[in-house]
């Protein structure tokens, strides 16, 4: 059975599918992000004889997560989700110069139909929650900075108001810490897997919450760098020849908040705990600059987190030279 490719394009009001047919040819279809959006979607593959599909979208945001779980269900429907500088990437390979909704779309069937990206299966429920929670405490928190920096410049007659939506933040915030550490606390795999990120040094209980939130199914990597390279922590080279020798930087091609829940925990692991004194003293002895030492610290925390977490096995010191 000829399996068809679908490449859809998401935007939080609208779905941009393109189908590729088995003669490379190409139907459009515009339906709503929405449950009904999504049965239409799936009446529209029906009446042009579409029995086994593969799609593919990109991961941006969080509007493609309700469409992928709906169609991640149906028989004989396989879904992946890739990395949105893949299709950049994809679409620089060919020369595309437009970029409308309609031409995304159509770039991310052919990238499935030529490259056959890997299936996506959706997060437990748990681990889904999680990372809701954690990200909405992430949003107030950087609500209640820019609410508090607001407030030292602001006039006497909208400090009143400033102060009482800071005063709103803060039982918002202080009531989903306990939300987030009650949710982990009632799921007997989240706690197990909290116990073990809590034997390395340096990893409070905000990052532990964090690293379950994207980390606790170490399987969906295939290994630790690719559990790196989801947070943009991968190292990125720039040499050509013997004149271009560029400085070696993470690439950021990745999740932005992993990088930024992450940079405060390296700090912390590299002054205040042995095996990370240990680890910045001979980085340090290498000539490295303290700015690469703590991107390295982060990348090693990732590294650390997979291997505890999928060997089942506490952290050990001696395999870090503590």
């Amino acid at each position: 059975m000829f399996t068809f490719n679908l490449g859809i394009d998401v935007s939080k009001a609208k779905l941009d599918c393109a189908l590729r047919l088995a003669n490379g040819k190409l139907r459009h279809k515009v339906l709503a992000n929405s449950r009904d959006g999504f049965e239409a979607l799936r009446a529209w593959l029906s009446h042009q004889g579409v029995e086994q599909y593969h799609v593919c979208m990109e991961a941006t945001g969080v509007y493609w997560e309700a469409v992928a779980e709906f169609l991640v269900g149906i028989e004989g429907c396989t879904v992946s989700v890739v990395n949105p500088a893949q299709i950049k990437a994809f679409g620089a390979s060919r020369m595309v110069r437009t970029k409308t909704d309609k031409v995304d779309a159509q770039l991310i069937a052919e990238f499935c139909a030529e490259r056959n990206p890997r299936p996506w299966q959706p997060p437990p429920a748990a681990e889904q929650a999680l990372r809701a929670l954690v990200l909405r405490l992430e949003s107030l928190q950087t609500m209640h900075t820019q609410e508090s920096n607001r407030l030292e410049v602001a006039r006497p007659v909208i400090q009143a108001g400033i102060t009482s939506h800071l005063d709103w933040l803060d039982k918002e915030i202080k009531q989903l810490i306990k939300q987030i550490k009650d949710h982990i606390d009632a799921d007997p795999d989240l706690r197990d897997k909290q116990r073990l990120l809590d034997s390395v040094p340096g990893l409070g209980e905000r990052t532990i919450a964090v690293l379950l939130a994207f980390y606790a199914q170490p399987e969906r990597f295939g290994n630790a760098r690719q559990a790196v390279a989801f947070a943009g922590l991968d190292p990125r080279q720039h040499e050509s020849g013997s004149s271009v020798k560029g400085k070696p930087k993470i690439s950021k091609v990745g999740h932005a908040f992993l990088r930024k829940a992450l940079y405060m925990p390296a700090m912390v692991t590299l002054y205040k705990t042995d095996w990370g004194g240990k680890f910045r003293t001979r980085l340090a002895a290498s000539g490295k600059p303290s700015m690469l030492i703590i991107g390295a610290m982060m990348r090693k925390l990732i590294h650390v987190a997979f291997g505890v977490l999928k060997s089942g096995k506490t952290f050990d010191p001696a395999m870090h030279g503590a």
